[in-house]
This record gives structure tokens, C-alpha cells and sequence, in this order.
């Protein structure tokens, strides 16, 4: 609860406690703050035995703390039911990068072996390197850009 509180500042709060409520009457605070946190805790705790009787035998291993989104989201993503190691440790961000690399520059790399799902008849890559072919001889030559249409802008 306290663990950021330093040496100094505690020997401020003991200062300032003494100041405050002088040394006869302060041993009286002290003992008043610690029931008060003791009768908290009390009914926080009868609270969380209410609440697991009340939800039944089918929540007997249910925390609060799972509640917190970061606990929750952690909890999920350690337990192995969705897979996710298998697929963590079966991607290789190097070997992928270095692929697409090689296919826009139109090198020739072994077929990928992380299994993509993509369709073609040369193993699954896709070659990124081909240029749009040039239409035949026509009245007009080819523009690359499109033409300018001045009510579209």
C-alpha cells in the first residue's frame, strides 16, 4: 500500500502527526485509524464471501483481481487454449521482411515455408515485381497519369 514512501517522507508524516494532534493524544489517533482499516477490511472481505455464495459453486475459484482488464488480458493470453505460442513462435518477422524485400526487387528466394495462404501456381508468393503491361499501338499513346478531371476536385 506504502511501498513508495521513503525514509524522509515518513519522518515528515511522523513530524507533522505530532504537530498536528500532539504527542498525549496521538497514540489515541493511531489506535482509532488502525480500527478503522481493520473494520474495512472486515466488510470488504464479508462482502467477497457474500458474492461467491451468491454466484454459486460454478464461480468457487473466481478473484476480483481478475476483473482489472490487465490482469484479465493477461490471464487469457498465458493460457495456450487459442494456440497463440504456436503461432507466436511460428513467425519469424526477419525471414518474412526479408521475402518481400526480395520480391519487390525481383530476386529469386526458396518458396516460403510458414505456409501463406495465398493462391498461385508459383508456390503461394506473389510476385511484386512485375510491371503492368503496355497497351498495343492505338490512336493515342499510352499516358501513365489519368486524366484531369476538374468537377472531381
Amino acid at each position: 500500500m506504502f511501498n513508495d514512501i521513503g525514509a524522509l517522507e515518513l519522518v515528515t508524516l511522523v513530524v507533522l502527526a505530532v504537530l498536528v494532534f500532539g504527542p498525549d493524544k496521538l497514540p489515541k489517533v493511531i489506535q482509532d485509524v488502525t480500527r478503522t482499516i481493520r473494520k474495512i477490511r472486515e466488510f470488504s472481505d464479508s462482502a467477497k464471501q457474500d458474492i461467491r455464495q451468491e454466484l454459486g459453486p460454478e464461480f468457487k475459484d473466481f478473484e476480483f483481481e481478475d476483473l482489472n482488464p490487465k490482469t484479465f488480458i493477461r490471464k487469457q493470453l498465458d493460457s495456450d487454449e487459442l494456440g497463440l505460442k504456436e503461432i507466436r513462435n511460428g513467425f519469424d518477422l526477419k525471414k518474412e521482411m526479408a521475402e518481400v524485400t526480395d520480391a519487390i526487387h525481383g530476386r529469386d528466394t526458396e518458396p516460403s515455408t510458414s505456409g501463406s495462404s495465398s493462391s498461385g501456381s508459383d508456390g503461394g508468393r506473389v510476385d511484386m515485381s512485375k510491371k503492368p503491361e503496355k497497351p498495343g499501338k492505338t490512336d493515342k499513346p499510352a499516358d501513365d497519369r489519368p486524366p484531369f478531371d476538374m468537377d472531381a476536385t
